[in-house]
């Protein structure tokens, strides 16, 4: 079928078949490119958060807790500032209030928590549950389902590294009397020096990351197949001027010359191949008007 087709033709066949692979590959490799680069700027973001929330429930733990620990005694209800976890929810629950944080949900997911707030779903129990059977690994990342969607999320494990926690954890015994009135004895407890309990869980809607790699993928498409489809008009525009136009004008004096029109002159206009072509067939015209003189002259 290709060989009944004008050679411009062919020519746009075989630059919009290379097009089309160079935007499908392209398209690919930067997909691949953007969603990377688009979870590494989130994960920057909620690695912050983490730290952030590490740091809190470190003041909490030196600083609120030694001043407020001794109204736990004589208190009526529990005070929940007194606990690191509480502290970190709660500056969470601020710093979403500005909206390039509001996507950002915040929880330390424990086995057997004081507040059953903070229990663990299932998945979140296998992620600690991981965390305790590999004492090495420091944070685990990838996507979760939940009812709203696909999330992105950040995990790294909590460790019970200082005797201080274990006052309110370890038995109902030794916690405080305000703790079991507000959250009774039978959660919270049992819990060991240098025990996994816990994951503090940074998360974000997987349609943020994606979404923005899709914009900057749909930007980056544009330009890739605007610059395609510039060069197309340039390279056909190069193509008309420098080989189409100069062979048609060849051929058309082939022709003046087949039907006995000898003074036709194939110009030529250019030092390459065309040109050379041109010279090859004014070579050959003049050869054809020797030999016809000879023949005339024989007669």
């Amino acid at each position: 079928m290709l060989k009944n087709f004008r050679l411009s033709r062919k020519f746009n066949l075989l630059l919009f078949a290379v097009f089309i692979g160079a935007v499908i590959l392209s398209g690919i490799a930067f997909s691949a490119i953007l969603n990377r680069n688009a979870e590494r700027e989130v994960a920057t973001k909620a690695t912050l958060l983490l730290k952030t929330m590490v740091s809190v429930r470190q003041y909490t733990l030196t600083q609120v807790n030694p001043q407020l620990a001794p109204a736990l005694e004589t208190a009526t209800e529990f005070l929940p500032q007194t606990v690191p976890g509480y502290s970190a929810r709660e500056v969470m629950e601020d710093l979403r209030k500005d909206p390039e944080y509001s996507d950002f949900f915040y929880k330390e997911a424990t086995l057997n928590p004081t507040n059953l707030r903070d229990k663990a779903d299932s998945f979140e129990t296998e992620l600690v549950q991981r965390f305790r059977g590999d004492t090495g690994l420091k944070e685990l990342t990838g996507y979760r389902s939940s009812p709203a969607g696909d999330l992105f999320y950040i995990a790294r494990p909590i460790t019970i590294t200082q005797e201080k926690c274990l006052r309110c954890h370890s038995t109902p015994q030794a916690a405080p009397k305000s703790q079991l009135t507000t959250y009774g004895s039978d959660n919270g407890f049992n819990w060991k020096l240098n025990e996994t309990v816990g994951a503090q869980i940074i998360s974000v809607p997987a349609s943020g990351v994606i979404g923005n790699a899709h914009r900057a993928f749909l930007l980056f498409m544009g330009i890739v197949v605007a610059a395609f489809a510039l060069v197309i008009v340039v390279i056909n525009w190069l193509l008309r001027r420098s080989v189409i136009r100069p062979l048609d004008r060849i051929a058309k004096v082939a022709n003046e010359v087949s039907m006995g029109n000898l003074d036709a002159e194939f110009d030529r206009q250019s030092n390459d191949e065309i040109g050379d072509l041109s010279t090859a067939f004014n070579r050959m015209k003049t050869s054809l008007v020797m030999a016809m003189n000879m023949l005339g002259g024989s007669e």
